[in-house]
């Protein structure tokens, strides 16, 4: 997956570690672009219109960002991938920018099997990541760990408390060279991620060019949101949210997670200064 994972365990078992490695190696397996052998990569190269049986976790990823595009107006799309190749942010080499508006409406859905309607490809960099927290956080309570904080590439998940009975405090993330008070919150029970335009990217002319793309320009995003930190009891979705309102931008980005009672917290970048929003809903949670 291209970054690091590690673990706050109580009581930890003796395999742990075999534990949460082969839940990761799943997760690549199926879900990795950067693997020519991955599910995801099979489905990017099946002929256009054929059905694919895709396994349950990759199913529930895949419905999951479907869900998002859908209420999210498509900020966040799920099957990026030829336009995150053309940016130089995937593995393979893409000189045509894709002609399709909203990829994710060729993507089709229909039981345990998808296919795609037209030449797109499904990128899971908005969600994965997530869904590997919240894959990893429940093969550990399976396998009896009641108390635990578990992060990947800096999207956490809480579960239970401390051995000193404190929750799990973390202090959400704040661009490098941005100074604000700290914003901190307990993930007993909660998933914190952070989309942010500092995390990949490269300079171009001048200009910062964010992993992040929008399919609305089908380029990577100028609106100023230099990060998007957000709370929610699923690590995949707090992902997959961070970054619909990341892309959305400042305005429709807080209307979005008004409308959909998200508790998010965003840093935008302006002529004046760095400005920072947060939403009711974290408001109300940070009491």
């Amino acid at each position: 997956m291209g970054t690091t994972w590690s673990a706050s365990i109580v009581d930890p078992p003796a395999d742990v570690d075999k534990i949460v490695q082969a839940v990761l190696d799943m997760v690549v397996a199926q879900m990795s672009n950067w693997e020519a052998g991955s599910v995801i990569s099979r489905f990017n190269r099946h002929p256009i219109g054929g059905w694919m049986t895709l396994p349950a976790e990759m199913r529930t990823v895949l419905r999951a960002g479907l869900d998002v595009a859908r209420l999210s107006d498509g900020a966040f799309d799920p099957a990026l991938g030829r336009l995150v190749d053309h940016w130089g942010f995937g593995p393979h080499m893409a000189d045509a920018v894709p002609a399709c508006a909203s990829p994710w409406t060729s993507i089709e859905v229909d039981g345990d099997r998808a296919r795609r309607l037209s030449d797109v490809a499904l990128d899971f960099s908005g969600i994965a990541k997530g869904f590997a927290v919240d894959a990893v956080a429940d093969a550990l309570r399976a396998s009896g760990v009641a108390n635990f904080l578990i992060e990947i590439g800096g999207e956490l998940r809480g579960v239970g408390v401390k051995p000193d009975i404190q929750p799990w405090w973390v202090d959400m993330e704040t661009p490098p060279g941005m100074t604000f008070p700290p914003v901190r919150v307990a993930l007993s029970g909660l998933a914190i991620a952070t989309s942010g335009d500092y995390r990949r990217f490269r300079m171009e002319a001048g200009h910062r060019l964010s992993h992040s793309i929008d399919p609305a320009t089908r380029a990577p995003i100028r609106n100023g949101v230099a990060s998007v930190t957000l709370l929610h009891k699923s690590a995949m979705m707090a992902d997959a949210w961070a970054t619909a309102i990341t892309v959305a931008g400042p305005e429709k980005g807080l209307a979005l997670a008004h409308a959909s009672g998200l508790a998010a917290r965003l840093i935008v970048r302006t002529h004046a200064g760095p400005r920072e929003y947060l939403t009711p809903a974290l408001e109300a949670m940070l009491g």
